[in-house]
């Protein structure tokens, strides 16, 4: 009973890395219909910059310039690619990303060379015990700041002029479009606050207590697994995308301890796939009903 109770706390720990990812893929989907697979090259891109930077910033300075400058990325990929191309298709779009990623993603690997730093020096690699459960430093602060980040974001969703034009937008483009709301400012905002929130997420990823490994290859592969998170709760459902998030932590977790490690990169995909054949749209997101 305490493994189990230890996997669901790690499960959840980082299930909630996920679901900032999730909610990345999903912010971004909801208003522009664009799945952007360049999300983990946004992640690796803020990691770099916390490694290029710690030691003249100290950790905290170097992990803000991290989490600002992969928000920044993700503004320029957008403002300079993919709003030049509004009459390209969802899916070219989609494309183009796949394009971006390779580029970034290469090149931060190389700067790196066969260094693998790890990130989260404040809370990284010092585990605590509760009642004979070993509890990860990593994991608690990831919830504690996944819950703080999801709430304000649930509150600037539902209240804000920015969440309400978010909302019109995702529903209708067109009728958001003549009721006055201004789409390159919904898109721009929300591409920003999915690259702030993949700079928060690398601090968790390329850690002992989350990977084993440092900052590599490895970290954009891992942040890969918020991307069937996010179909598995729904692309265009934020409540979804933490849902998913969690799922994916917890299959991961189990499964790595109850079949094997390397089973459980391919156990995530297997319940996605096991949830669309149920539910095409994911566990919330929102069915197309087609008139013939």
């Amino acid at each position: 009973m305490d493994t189990f109770l230890q996997l669901a706390v790690n499960g959840l720990g980082k299930g909630a890395v996920y679901a900032l990812l999730a909610l990345g893929f999903v912010i971004i989907f909801k208003s522009t219909e664009v799945i952007n697979f360049a999300h983990g090259s946004l992640v690796l891109f803020g990691g770099y910059l916390v490694v290029a930077t710690r030691e003249s910033l100290g950790w905290v300075g170097a992990s803000l310039v991290g989490i600002v400058s992969a928000g920044l990325l993700a503004l320029v990929v957008e403002r300079l690619l993919l709003a030049r191309t509004k009459l390209a298709d969802p899916n070219s779009l989609a494309l183009l990303t796949i394009g971006i990623d390779v580029i970034v993603t290469e090149e931060i690997v190389r700067r790196l060379g066969v260094g693998v730093p790890f990130l989260g020096e404040a809370w990284d690699a010092k585990p605590i015990q509760v009642a004979g459960i070993t509890l990860f430093r990593t994991h608690l602060v990831a919830m504690a700041v996944a819950a703080v980040l999801i709430t304000a974001f649930y509150l600037a969703f539902k209240f804000s002029n920015w969440g309400v034009a978010m909302r019109a937008q995702a529903e209708n483009r067109e009728a958001a479009a003549l009721m006055g709301i201004r789409s390159r400012q919904v898109t721009t905002t929300a591409w920003l606050v999915a690259g702030l929130l993949a700079g928060v997420a690398v601090l968790f990823l390329a850690t002992q207590d989350f990977s084993g490994a440092g900052l590599s290859r490895g970290t954009h592969s891992i942040a890969l697994a918020a991307f069937p998170a996010a179909i598995l709760g729904g692309l265009d459902s934020t409540a979804g995308a933490i849902v998913g998030g969690l799922v994916v932590g917890l299959v991961e977790a189990l499964s790595a301890e109850y079949i094997s490690f390397d089973f459980s990169k391919s156990a995530v995909f297997l319940v996605m796939l096991l949830v669309l054949v149920v539910r095409p749209s994911g566990l919330f997101g929102t069915r197309e009903i087609t008139r013939v």
